[in-house]
Formats: structure tokens, C-alpha cells, sequence
């Protein structure tokens, strides 16, 4: 009897332990360890993928739409091909092309850096944890060190077990021209067989001139190459 009784403290004893470890939450700075960490271990393990990603705008007098198939070098350099576009000329001249136009700038190795989620670029507070799409997620605040059109204002989501983002909500750190008053974005990532990758991006802009406008992203037809396998011709994982 008496040894039941110990043998019942214990598992008692030992299920508060898991309890405990299990609702313990990581500091900001030991997230994003692991987050960067972890990328850069899904990276390695990648040759490339290829997406699709369909563009759409909209405000009170313009609408238009582009498709655009994505590609990214081995070395994280990101190459975009139009597909089709339609509606206003100037929304897709000025706003369409010219996203796709810095985004290619930004994944130069060499320029990546400026973008990164690290501490070079922010600091970073805990905001507790949240439930998003049945998966725990720790939530961070990002405090963009320097004013940086590549850096952004805001808070975001990582996964408590892959230590990948699951959503970004925010606006730029430096307002990307005179002609642009507000931006609000939020964007979100899906898992992926072991991969996590982009899946919507949207955000609220209030210009000058044009008033409020719209823009959707829509990220589909993922196609990926492990590493183990040759990655001839094949792009690869970049942010």
C-alpha cells in the first residue's frame, strides 16, 4: 500500500513537472535564437522551390491584377516572370512592378541583411503566447532599430514547436515615399510538408492622391527540392 502510494505521488509529482514545462515560455531573445536558428537549418536542407503568386489592388477608382511565377536562385536571389496582368497601367506600372522591382533588390545577398528578423535590426519584447490555426505561437514585438524602408514596426507570431513565423502584422519602419501617408499589412505563412512558406499577404495603404487602397497577395503552387537532390535550374529558399 505504502509503495502505491509513493509510486502515485510520483506520477503526480512528474505530471506537474511536464505541466510546468509545457506552459513555460522562452524569453523574446531565446525566440528569436531559435527562429533564426531553425530557418537556417530549413535552408540548408532546401535546394529551392518555385511559387505562384497572384497580385490584386483596389481603391474607389482603379482596380488591377497581376500574376507573377517566382523563382529563387540557390544563392536566395529572387526572380519573378509575369504571367498575366490587367486593369489600370498605372497601378500596375507604379505599385505592381515597383514591388517586385525592390523585393528583387532585397534578396541580394548582399542586401538581405537589412531585412533579417535579428538583433541587429530590432529589439524584441514577449507578448505573450496566442492559438493560431490550432498551433501555440509565441508573440513578439519588433522594435526596428534604425528608420529602414526593409524593416517594419510591428509584432510576430512564431510557432512553438517548428520555431518558424506564422504571421507578421506591422507597417514599415520608414514610410517608402512622400506620396504615401499610412500602411498597414499583415501576412501569414502556412506549413508546408516540413516547410513553412508564405500564403497571403494584405495591406491597407492611404496615399495622398488616390485616397485608401487595397492590395492582396496570394502565394500558391509551391514546388520544392530537398537538398539531397540536384538543384540544377532549381531556385532557392529565401525570406
Amino acid at each position: 500500500m505504502k509503495a502505491a502510494i509513493i509510486s502515485f505521488l510520483f506520477t503526480i509529482s512528474s505530471l506537474r513537472v511536464q505541466a510546468a514545462s509545457e506552459t513555460t515560455t522562452p524569453s523574446a531573445s531565446d525566440v528569436i535564437a531559435y527562429l533564426m536558428e531553425r530557418d537556417s537549418e530549413r535552408q540548408a536542407s532546401l535546394a529551392g522551390y518555385s511559387a505562384t503568386r497572384r497580385y490584386t489592388l483596389d481603391n474607389k477608382s482603379r482596380h488591377a491584377s497581376m500574376v507573377v511565377h517566382l523563382t529563387v536562385d540557390p544563392n536566395g536571389y529572387k526572380r519573378f516572370a509575369i504571367v498575366d496582368e490587367s486593369g489600370s497601367g498605372t497601378v500596375r506600372k507604379h505599385v505592381f512592378h515597383k514591388i517586385l522591382e525592390e523585393e528583387s533588390t532585397a534578396s541580394n545577398p548582399k542586401a538581405r541583411g537589412q531585412s533579417q528578423i535579428s538583433p541587429e535590426n530590432y529589439q524584441f519584447e514577449s507578448a505573450g503566447v496566442e492559438m493560431v490555426s490550432d498551433r501555440r505561437a509565441y508573440v513578439i514585438d519588433l522594435k526596428p532599430r534604425k528608420e529602414s524602408k526593409y524593416l517594419i514596426a510591428g509584432r510576430i507570431w512564431v510557432d512553438a514547436e517548428d520555431y518558424a513565423l506564422m504571421r507578421v502584422e506591422g507597417k514599415p519602419a520608414k514610410n517608402p515615399s512622400f506620396w504615401t501617408k499610412s500602411v498597414h499589412f499583415v501576412h501569414e505563412y502556412e506549413k508546408n510538408g516540413s516547410f513553412w512558406f508564405p500564403a497571403s499577404n494584405r495591406s491597407e495603404t492611404e496615399a495622398r492622391i488616390f485616397g485608401r487602397a487595397d492590395l492582396r497577395i496570394e502565394y500558391s503552387g509551391y514546388h520544392v527540392t530537398p537538398s539531397s537532390l540536384p538543384a540544377s535550374g532549381v531556385p532557392g529558399l529565401t525570406k
